[in-house]
């Protein structure tokens, strides 16, 4: 079932679109996935091109779809680039957080599990979900980034843009802006990343600062007991879509005995949602399943205090072939498509 509501609170007002499955039953606990559409993109167009109304419907979880105004911005991007949209408890961040905290305290139309709620989007709604994570790791527990920016890739619209051509700051100086923007409620935030190779909207080289920021910030959150580095994964794993693109999926860390980090390079994909529906604007069906897999992801990892990282043995700790079972286990559980 396909729902429009209003969104109305200090940050400012907003429309955006659930999605319940046919045979949910309140009072059964479910996830909740935040989807945030990429620029000149619509709730409805954004869920048909991601599939991921069929996922839920499938899996039995709730997917709410957040719809930028054109009065905030004029192609509907959300404002990733903009400080004012930067931070907790204001602006977008803080519209967002509000209506997930709607639906949470809507017991008599849903009953979602407060321990997974995850956000996900592409491009400018890809960054916003990093925005996210950064400044309410106290209600995201998971997040997935497909096409988008490291954590204030940019400050003004002009530096966006460049970012978008070519990669933003530092991305270790911006896991570090990341992590204080968590603030007392610092956290390791789970994260899938998914990156065409050929994307000419959002350069590749995005995809690899939305990693190593997240490595910083992780690294910092769980005061160095998450160790990770861009150049050495835990596992990488190649595999090919019949009929369509290749893809590379490299892992990082194993709370939980599931890696903390997945990455996923898409060769010759470009800026689109990798093994969408066509049906939908940015989607390409030729990828690999993103939604399926930023599902599987999100299964694996509950919000959790910051008592979370002390479950965690150190990666310098482990036998290889302890943190090779681990990975394979995952991989063929989570990340297989």
């Amino acid at each position: 079932m396909w729902q429009e509501y209003k969104y109305n609170g200090a940050g400012g007002s907003l429309a955006y679109f659930v999605y319940t499955p046919e045979h949910y039953r309140l009072g059964t606990k479910v996830p909740l996935l935040v989807m945030l559409h990429g620029c000149t993109q619509m709730a409805l167009d954004f869920a048909t091109g991601t599939s991921m109304n069929v996922l839920a419907e499938q899996h039995g979880f709730i997917v709410v779809y957040p719809q930028q105004a054109q009065k905030h911005n004029l192609n509907r991007c959300w404002n990733w680039f903009d400080p004012k949209h930067q931070t907790r408890d204001k602006g977008e961040p803080a519209i967002i957080a509000g209506i997930i905290q709607t639906i949470v305290s809507s017991t008599g139309l849903w009953t979602i599990d407060p321990q997974r709620i995850y956000a996900a989007g592409i491009s400018a709604g890809g960054a916003m979900a990093v925005i996210m994570g950064a400044t309410y790791p106290d209600l995201i527990a998971a997040i997935g980034v497909h096409s988008g920016i490291e954590y204030k890739g940019a400050e003004n619209v002009f530096a966006g843009l460049q970012a978008m051509n070519q990669g933003g700051p530092d991305p270790l100086h911006q896991g570090e802006l990341a992590y204080a923007a968590m603030g007392a409620s610092a956290r390791v935030i789970p994260t899938i990343v998914f990156h065409g190779t050929d994307d000419q909207v959002s350069a590749p080289i995005n995809g690899t600062q939305v990693t190593q920021q997240w490595m910083l910030t992780n690294s910092l959150a769980s005061r160095g007991e998450y160790v990770a580095h861009i150049d050495k994964p835990a596992t990488v794993t190649s595999g090919q879509k019949p009929g369509g693109y290749s893809y590379v999926v490299s892992t990082w860390g194993s709370p939980d005995d599931y890696p903390v980090q997945v990455y996923w390079k898409i060769g010759g994909m470009g800026h689109a949602w990798s093994g969408g529906d066509a049906q939908g604007s940015y989607s390409d069906p030729l990828g690999p399943n993103a939604s399926l897999a930023m599902y599987r992801f999100f299964m694996a990892h509950l919000l959790s205090g910051p008592e979370e990282m002390k479950q965690v043995v150190p990666l310098r700790r482990w036998s290889p072939r302890r943190l090779l079972n681990k990975v394979v286990s995952y991989w063929k559980t989570h990340v297989k498509p």
